[in-house]
C-alpha cells in the first residue's frame, strides 16, 4: 500500500430528482446533503424530500422545520 492511497475511500455525494414516492439518481454516489443541517444522508436512509424545492430533508422534523419557514416568506 502506499503511503498517499487513502485508507478509507472517499465518498461521492449524489444527485438525485425527488418525485411523489421516490427519487431519481442523477449522479451516483452514497449520500446527499440535508438542505437544512448539512449532514449527509446516506441513500439508503433518505425519507424525506421536498418535490417542488427538490430539497432532501434527514429527518421530518428538519422537514417541518423548512415548511414552517416557507409558510413565513
Amino acid at each position: 500500500m502506499n503511503r498517499i492511497d487513502p485508507i478509507i475511500p472517499a465518498r461521492r455525494e449524489a444527485k438525485l430528482r425527488y418525485h411523489d414516492h421516490e427519487f431519481e439518481v442523477v449522479s451516483p454516489g452514497e449520500f446527499v446533503r440535508c438542505a437544512i443541517s448539512g449532514d449527509p444522508i446516506s441513500i439508503d436512509e433518505l425519507r424525506y424530500w421536498n418535490i417542488a424545492q427538490q430539497l432532501p430533508f434527514k429527518s421530518a422534523e428538519l422537514s417541518f422545520q423548512h415548511y414552517l419557514k416557507t409558510l413565513q416568506r
